[in-house]
């Protein structure tokens, strides 16, 4: 079950890895907007693979019959591991652009505050709240659980949901 865990989690991470360098290259860095919700999209298809890991696994390992529990237990597995490697990119990232994450997205909220026509004061407090959010993301053992907050939900779900339906032998049965 960890190889299964291993493979398939790598290849989810790699899959949203890919997607995040290309976004960012092709953004410029600067397109947070429309880059969240690709990358979203983008975890949503590389994190298809916990249903496949779990099928495969039932098929190939078990004769085609899983218990909810052992595909959930899987299912976790390789969502840590596609988390992690998520995680460790992201840091990656972060150390390559020296941290300027941090100020770019400032600037570009601030940019869209602009825009939305607020009075003065209350586009101020805004920032200043913004600030005070992005001067706790410098700390890392603040910035890497909000990573993690951003793959995982996404990922138990689709492990919820892929072993509820894989429990069931007839779903998609194992070919001779």
């Amino acid at each position: 079950m960890i190889r299964i865990a291993l493979i398939y989690g790598a290849i989810a991470g790699a899959i949203i890895i890919a997607s995040m360098v290309t976004g960012y290259a092709l953004s410029d860095g600067k397109g947070f907007g429309s880059s969240q919700t690709i990358g979203y999209l983008f975890m949503i298809v590389a994190l298809s693979l916990i249903f496949i890991g779990i099928k495969r696994y039932r098929d190939k390992e078990l004769g085609g019959v899983i218990s909810f529990g052992k595909a959930f237990q899987l299912g976790l597995l390789i969502s840590l591991v596609a988390s992690v490697a998520y995680i460790v990119c992201w840091e990656i990232y972060l150390a390559a652009t020296d941290y300027a994450f941090a100020e770019n997205y400032v600037a570009a909220l601030t940019e869209n505050l602009k825009n939305q026509g607020l009075s003065e004061v209350e586009m101020e407090a805004r920032i200043a709240q913004m600030k005070a959010a992005m001067a706790n993301y410098g700390n890392p053992f603040f910035r890497i659980p909000i990573t993690f907050i951003e793959i995982f939900p996404v990922a138990l779900i689709i492990t919820l949901i892929s072993a509820a339906l894989l429990r069931n032998p007839k779903l998609l049965p194992a070919r001779g």
